[in-house]
């Protein structure tokens, strides 16, 4: 089912994916978000300007989850801010309250429906529902799923730079932990169930991890924070400002891009507006974005 908070339905060959939007955000500017921002890009790339908000002065960026559907299987990549969340660091994030799990019901899924949570890293809005609140406390919101966790960004958590966000882990991801619900998944990456393969693509965070899936000669790929919008398809030397180590960024998204080229892979994005998902194409020594 469609409502104004899904995306259609795509086929990666058995697999069915759908987003499953949260809430957009407006309020940065792309000389914000980029210190390389050069605003003639717009009138060399004209189409990029969809990508702002109705000022034409701020991007729009969608927070939302990618729900696949696979042999028998529901799986989410990424889960967004959650409800009733104290973000200290984040005004946009704080005390969110929107009613994301109607809108999951509303494409097919209910939490307990959830089979597995795939995480690519675990910053405040790609792990937010993860648990809810329940008379105080946080529970893990999928009951019966196994969550997975890259291990390197565990392990950050247990150092003194996590500080100022060891919030976001206490509430967010040491729940489903103390369940027994998690499983980690090691810096060097991995196969996961029949078709999914997490890559290491550190930069943005230590250890942050694209996700791809094949199914029947078909090929995806989540690409988590690697990228923030499609002006880093055609600058990919730009880093955003939330990337914690600059050279593994440019590094990751390099080699993110080349892959989903050369495999002609779907990008199912984490912060892309309109639709969220696309293509990268080779123009020449150049390479250019297409939203499906």
């Amino acid at each position: 089912m469609t409502t104004p908070h899904t995306s259609k339905t795509y086929h990666i060959g058995d697999a069915r994916v759908t987003r499953v939007t949260e809430t957009h955000l407006t309020g940065l500017t792309p000389s914000f978000l980029y210190a390389d921002w050069d605003a003639t890009l717009l009138d060399t790339y004209p189409p990029l300007r969809s990508n702002l908000d109705g000022t034409g002065e701020h991007a729009i960026i969608s927070i939302h989850t990618w729900v696949v559907e696979l042999a028998g299987q529901t799986i989410l990549i990424d889960t967004g801010i959650g409800n009733h969340k104290e973000r200290p660091f984040s005004q946009m994030f704080h005390g969110l309250n929107t009613p994301f799990l109607q809108r999951l019901e509303a494409a097919g899924v209910r939490p307990d429906d959830v089979d597995h949570v795939l995480l690519t890293h675990l910053h405040a809005d790609h792990v937010g529902w993860n648990t809810h609140l329940v008379d105080g406390r946080w529970l893990a919101t999928f009951r019966n799923a196994r969550y997975v966790l890259p291990q390197g960004e565990v392990d950050y958590f247990g150092t003194p730079a996590s500080a100022n966000r060891r919030i976001v882990f206490d509430d967010s991801v040491a729940p489903v932990i103390e369940a027994g619900q998690a499983v980690t998944i090691g810096l060097e990456g991995g196969d996961y169930l029949d078709g999914f393969h997490f890559h290491p693509t550190p930069g943005h965070s230590a250890g942050h991890m694209s996700i791809s899936l094949t199914s029947r000669g078909e090929t995806a790929i989540f690409s988590g924070d690697v990228m923030h919008s499609p002006v880093q398809v055609y600058r990919p030397t730009w880093n955003s400002v939330f990337c914690a180590e600059q050279e593994r960024a440019r590094e990751s998204r390099r080699w993110l891009l080349e892959f989903a080229a050369t495999n002609r892979a779907a990008v199912f994005t984490a912060h892309f507006p309109q639709s969220s998902a696309g293509l990268v194409q080779h123009t020449g020594d150049d390479l250019a974005w297409r939203y499906l």
